[in-house]
């Protein structure tokens, strides 16, 4: 038996993680353990991984490594424990491979400490880029500690290649969110009304933003500009889903609440899950913020993304993505575009370059591909592009 570990730290991760551990666990050759850190273990969070129990996953460990603060001493110190506690685990289960996602601080630190005890990492989504944010540098850095490596678009396999990484450990496989939104059963309507505890009569627009780690401008007023241009538009409704767990996040959430309290019209959760969040993007009128999912889970519903500031920017766009500066009124035309009939019917039409859905059955082959035929060797060579 191969023993197989699986990393998630946050809502969205395991959101798009979840079909390749309901897949993998299907194998016979491979013992699955998921652990669950970061976020998930948080109250303030949603204490999110009673999502995953309840999908009927069992979470072989919870490893507590979030610090109540979360100023960047904080983050720095919660990468130290995650190293000092998944030495540890790591050194117990002795995993014949990683598996990870993303570009957060918890994972680099997790697979900084699994190249320690050479244990394989298969990475998804390198050679993206998010030129505002701090995790640019950090899923870069997870590529090199990686053996196999899982794309969402050829460019960003080229990119990962590019890196040094040789082809022939680099798979294009697509995006896991397009995979969820062909597969999930979404929520109706009704059904998706009666949870929110929000009238969906009107127009809503879905709200996320989370804090621009590589800018010296202050998340706060950034926060403020976009709630500025929300609440010059009564004609909507506005579902905000809370900041994660990075520097200045709770600032955000704070604010959250504070407007949420003061305007009938807006509704927050620290958490939807997936599905509920998938139906939410389907029935709403636009997406607003700086998250990854307006830029691609949203352009499969045909609606328009309103993308603020550069957390997201150098990252692959369908047409239906609005960009616009963080300052309110800038934000606030950008709303105006998007309830346009012709911006509307423009997003309708769109057609998302993030894959065709078929991901996970792609990425659990190759990684049995790779372990049961005894393909690994971690003496890795550095593939120069420009040498034949």
């Amino acid at each position: 038996m191969k023993n197989i570990c699986i990393l998630t730290a946050t809502r969205a991760e395991y959101g798009l993680l979840k079909p390749i551990i309901k897949k993998i666990m299907k194998v016979e050759d491979f013992d699955v353990q998921v652990v669950a850190t970061g976020a998930h273990l948080s109250p303030e969070f949603g204490l999110t991984y009673r999502e995953i129990e309840n999908d009927g996953i069992k979470i072989d460990k919870k490893i507590e490594i979030l610090l109540s603060g979360d100023t960047p001493a904080a983050i720095s110190k919660s990468m130290g424990l995650a190293m000092i506690s998944f030495a540890d685990y790591f050194e117990k289960l002795k995993p014949d491979i990683l598996v990870v996602l993303g570009d957060r601080y918890e994972t680099l630190a997790v697979c900084c400490s699994a190249m320690n005890q050479r244990i394989p990492i298969a990475h998804l989504y390198g050679g993206e880029t998010t030129e505002g944010a701090v995790d640019e540098a950090i899923r870069h850095a997870i590529t090199k500690l990686s053996y196999l490596h899982f794309t969402s678009t050829e460019e960003y396999r080229r990119r990962v290649i590019q890196l040094g990484e040789h082809p022939n450990r680099v798979f294009c496989v697509g995006a896991m969110g397009i995979e969820n939104i062909l597969n999930e059963r979404l929520l109706s309507k009704i059904e998706l009304e009666e949870t929110m505890n929000l009238s969906l009569d009107k127009p809503y627009a879905m709200v996320t933003f989370h804090p621009v780690t590589l800018e010296d401008s202050d998340t706060e007023k950034q926060m403020q500009e976009l709630l500025f241009a929300c609440r010059q538009h009564h004609e909507m409704n506005f579902i905000f889903t809370k900041a994660n767990a990075d520097a200045g996040g709770r600032t955000i959430n704070q604010m959250i609440d504070k407007f949420v309290g003061e305007n009938d019209n807006a509704v927050a959760f620290t958490a939807l899950g997936m599905k509920r969040y998938l139906s939410a993007l389907k029935f709403s009128s636009m997406v607003i913020g700086n998250s990854s999912s307006g830029l691609i889970e949203a352009p499969s519903f045909g609606i328009p993304t309103i993308n603020i500031g550069d957390r997201q920017k150098g990252r692959l766009q369908a047409n239906s993505v609005i960009n616009c500066l963080p300052e309110g009124e800038d934000i606030d035309k950008a709303i105006v575009l998007a309830l346009s009939d012709n911006f509307s019917n423009k997003a309708r039409k769109t057609i998302n370059p993030y894959g065709d859905g078929n991901t996970s059955e792609k990425i659990v082959a190759t990684i049995k591909d790779f372990l049961l035929n005894n393909k690994i060797n971690l003496k890795k060579k550095f593939y120069d592009c420009g040498v034949n």
